[in-house]
């Protein structure tokens, strides 16, 4: 069996959790940068709940995704969002992970920035559309032209992402190299220094 090394030194993750005190650490970026499987990691590694908003968002309305999109507009389901994340926020600290429109609303980047540091998961086209094409329950990807249309999002969306406090480049690598990526992160952003 192979030995494998932890993420993080056992002094690295208690200051990283000594100065977040109850703030969150959410994850922000597109459909297929791996918010979910990052954030697990990144949860994992310094011991606290992981959340996914998408999943809170399910529980609440008894309802999925791409239904709540589909019975009431994308409109409808960005303010149940909203709502949703603003709640969770409040519980910290935990990692959550959140949908890749979410960060796009004003009120929740304020949330968040009060109560929470942001790591944007950023990736390329090529990354992302490799990703997705493997799951079929994108609302936003039901086009004749995904690649398209997760072009327009990147146009749009990137700008407001760079918004996050840290961005970390996401790519065809081991979720446990960028997970260790996001801790060193994490550490630097908190405590001005450099991991050991």
């Amino acid at each position: 069996m192979a030995i494998v090394a932890p993420l993080a030194s056992e002094d690295t993750v208690a200051e990283i959790l000594k100065a977040l005190g109850k703030r969150s650490i959410v994850f922000v970026g597109l459909m297929g940068a791996g918010k979910t499987a990052i954030g697990r990691k990144v949860a994992a590694t310094l011991g606290i709940p992981f959340l996914d908003s998408d999943q809170e968002i399910e529980a609440v309305s008894r309802m999925t995704v791409p239904e709540l999109f589909e019975t009431y507009g994308e409109p409808e389901f960005r303010s149940l969002e909203q709502r949703v994340i603003a709640r969770v926020l409040e519980q910290g600290p935990q990692v959550l992970s959140t949908g890749g429109g979410a960060f796009m609303n004003e009120q929740t980047r304020e949330a968040i920035a009060a109560h929470a540091v942001s790591v944007w998961l950023k990736a390329d086209l090529d990354v992302l559309m490799e990703r997705v094409s493997k799951k079929q329950n994108r609302p936003l990807l039901k086009a004749p032209d995904p690649r398209a249309v997760m072009q327009r999002l990147i146009d749009e969306r990137y700008p407001v992402y760079a918004e996050a406090s840290l961005m970390v480049p996401t790519r065809d690598e081991k979720k446990e190299v960028i997970s260790e990526e996001v801790i060193n992160s994490l550490f630097s952003h908190l405590t001005g220094a450099t991991p050991r």
